[in-house]
């Protein structure tokens, strides 16, 4: 069932419960009220008629027989109110002439509730007309000698409730329909945003065009919310099909090369080059080489396929200075003529995973060293400060330009101009190494003079307070 129909059956049903329960209790309340008025008025009617008679009535006792003589009775009576006296024994006494030829019919219950000297309400039917009827006892001193019986017809409260009744039935059918109308158009009119996002994203589902967006309305409410975030998302899904779409083409170059080369050197060696030993050697070497470039590849895209995965590190307390110190003697043996330097270096530790670590560092001098020209320099550097820990490496290459600065660290991400050889996940793995322990790689960088990269560690609690020069031989 559609979300318009479910909305607008929700609303009619809670306002016509709503209506159903409003009805209901007004129709009691003006029923309660409109019986405990006539109560009331037959009460104190009863009350004058009482206090008359007790006042003006003659009493005769001819035998064990008690009679009474009443003045008249019309005198307290009116159109719509009947009073009639009996005896004791349920004799009647005199009525009101409004009653006509009718009488009330003798009760039981209320002739022994008046003997005992209680009054009683209780409703009989005169001619299928309701009569209300009030009871009192008359009392002679300590005796009960008889009743006043004063009635009303509940014919006008009768009709009455009952056009309330039909009026609010009318009323509550009348505000279903309303409520169906009005809830059917509110949900139509909240819902149209939603059935134009339905709309446009099977558009740029059937188009398979990830860059269209949704149009923004602008009204900050939540449909405009929703919107917003869907074209966030796009964007983000438009951005991962094109890493994936570049992904499946670098890694196809990065293999064919090697591959290419390989198998270059197998038809040479399959024409008599393997009888030459120098040949020989030469082939196996090229080839050795491109299947370390091969296994390089492979890893780094097992490692951040491990990375997406939620890989865990190994976390211990690890001396940075240490680390640097390994990472330059490394790198000194490939520098091919680029300068390596150790700047200021303080003693830190962090919370971290010492191999991870490492090759974060020879991640970020290896790519140092690949866009320095020989005879430039790379200084690697660590600080201690009073939160973090900061580690630069910097070099005097040629810079990155702005427009390629904010993806350096994107998957398989290489600049236009760069002719390095490389497979562009080196500074990626760098980034997620960082920020799985808590921090982040920064890049600052000026064409033509350099850039310097900066990674930032939280400082480790048991960290040593101390600090002390660097001392070796840069020779």
């Amino acid at each position: 069932m559609p979300i318009r129909i479910r909305l607008t059956l929700w609303y009619t049903f809670l306002l016509g419960a709503i209506l159903v329960t409003f009805s209901i209790l007004l129709y009691w309340v003006l029923k309660y009220s409109l019986h405990s008025q006539i109560n009331g008025n037959l009460q104190d009617r009863a009350q004058q008629v009482g206090a008359g008679i007790v006042a003006q009535a003659v009493i005769r006792q001819s035998g064990n027989v008690v009679g009474i003589e009443v003045p008249e009775l019309n005198v307290f009576s009116s159109p719509a109110i009947f009073i009639q006296v009996i005896q004791a024994d349920g004799t009647l006494v005199t009525a009101t002439d409004n009653l006509g030829k009718q009488r009330f019919p003798a009760d039981e219950e209320m002739l022994q509730a008046n003997r005992d000297g209680h009054s009683l309400f209780k409703t009989i039917t005169i001619d299928k007309t309701p009569i209300r009827i009030y009871s009192a006892p008359i009392r002679l001193g300590p005796r009960v000698v008889g009743a006043v019986q004063v009635g009303q017809s509940l014919k006008e409260v009768e009709d009455t409730l009952q056009q309330v009744f039909f009026f609010l039935i009318g009323g509550t059918l009348a505000g279903l329909i309303l409520a169906g109308l009005v809830g059917a158009f509110l949900a139509w009119t909240t819902l149209r945003p939603i059935e134009r996002i339905n709309q446009a994203a099977t558009q740029i589902v059937s188009a398979q065009d990830l860059k269209q967006r949704l149009p923004v309305s602008n009204t900050n409410d939540e449909i405009d919310r929703l919107i917003v975030t869907i074209n966030d998302m796009l964007e983000r899904l438009d951005n991962f099909f094109q890493a994936q779409v570049r992904l499946s083409a670098d890694v196809s170059h990065e293999l064919r090369t090697p591959l290419t080369v390989i198998r270059g050197n197998v038809d040479l060696l399959r024409r008599g080059a393997a009888n030459d030993p120098n040949e020989l050697n030469e082939a196996l070497s090229i080839m050795d080489g491109e299947l370390d470039r091969m296994s390089r590849i492979v890893a780094d895209l097992l490692l951040l396929s491990q990375a997406d995965a939620g890989l865990s590190l190994r976390m211990q307390p690890v001396e940075l200075d240490t680390i640097i110190l390994d990472v330059y003697r490394q790198a000194r043996v490939t520098a091919n003529g680029v300068n390596i330097q150790l700047g200021h270096e303080d003693q830190a530790v962090v919370q971290g995973d010492a191999d991870r670590l490492k090759q974060l560092l020879l991640n970020l001098v290896t790519n140092a060293l690949k866009h320095t020209p020989p005879g430039g320099y790379v200084t690697l550097s660590l600080f201690r400060e009073p939160e973090w820990i900061r580690i630069t490496v910097a070099d005097t290459g040629r810079g990155i330009t702005p427009t390629a600065l904010p993806h350096i660290f994107e998957r398989f991400y290489r600049a236009e101009d760069n002719n390095q050889k490389g497979t562009g996940l080196g500074l990626s793995i760098a980034q997620w190494i960082a920020q799985a322990h808590g921090g982040q790689i920064t890049v600052t960088s000026e064409v033509g003079k350099g850039s310097i990269f900066t990674l930032w560690l939280p400082r480790s609690p048991t960290e040593r307070t101390e600090s002390r020069p660097m001392k070796l031989s840069q020779a």
